[in-house]
């Protein structure tokens, strides 16, 4: 599905945040990007929508073409759903007309300035449905708790109707039931519906609880592709003890 070519990636300053990764991802897999802070997670999932612009190689999309063309990038974005570690919702509004959010790319501008269809509001129903949420479809999110809050983005992300989910961080806030739960929600929809889910995590044992495919990151670097059965303690040790303990806050001052 896509399909990446020595991607690298270096921040002002001369600090390479990704260095020379080749990958593929597949259809209907649940991946799990895991390192530690600085380790280029987030980097990495950011140049898979095309919101960090990368220095050296190519992001190809199957069945689209090169991602840096810009007619490419607007139809893999239309198609490819967002979930921050930071919920990113507007907390004045219900989690109906968050949700609906998702909608608007199937909407020219002008159009989506007015109420949209019903047929838009039945998709963000059911999306909330899907996620246990139903019944708080007209509760004001900041009225949620951030577990809840979570599965909105999760709901708002299906409402794209996507073929590829990207979350980053998606559970670094969250206690251990919401954190399982918001990840088992994810899992259980790449699994009914065959969409691509593309998770960052720094927790072990939830990646070994949930993903398909870990891609062990370090420096920058690819240290480790496997299932999760593959990885032990070695390959944890080149995911986590090779990280150089000033990268992260070098990379974070950066990325802000």
């Amino acid at each position: 599905m896509i399909e990446l070519d020595g991607l690298s990636v270096t921040y002002s300053g001369g600090i390479q945040a990704l260095k020379s990764i080749s990958l593929d991802f597949y259809q209907g897999q649940f991946t799990v990007i895991l390192g530690a802070s600085g380790s280029g997670k987030s980097t990495l999932l950011r140049c898979l929508n095309g919101l960090r612009q990368v220095s050296a190689g190519r992001i190809t999309i199957k069945g689209l073409g090169k991602l840096q063309e810009p007619k490419v990038l607007h139809q893999h974005r239309k198609r490819t759903g967002m979930i921050f570690q930071q919920h990113q919702l507007i907390g004045r509004q219900t989690a109906l007309e968050n949700v609906l959010i998702g909608r608007l790319a199937y909407h020219s501008i002008l159009r989506s300035l007015l109420p949209l269809p019903k047929a838009d509001k039945y998709i963000a129903l059911e999306c909330l449905d899907r996620v246990g949420l139903l019944s708080k479809a007209l509760v004001r999110v900041d009225n949620l708790s951030g577990g809840q809050q979570q599965r909105v983005g999760i709901a708002r992300a299906l409402a794209q109707q996507p073929q590829l989910i990207l979350a980053d961080e998606p559970v670094a806030s969250l206690d251990p039931a919401s954190a399982h739960k918001v990840l088992s929600f994810l899992r259980q929809i790449c699994e009914e519906d065959g969409i691509s889910v593309i998770v960052s995590l720094h927790q072990v044992d939830l990646a070994r609880a949930y993903a398909d495919r870990i891609v062990g990151l370090s420096q920058g670097c690819v240290v480790f592709d496997g299932s999760a059965a593959e990885i032990g303690e070695s390959e944890l040790d080149g995911i986590y003890d090779n990280t150089d303990d000033t990268a992260p806050n070098q990379l974070e001052e950066v990325a802000s």
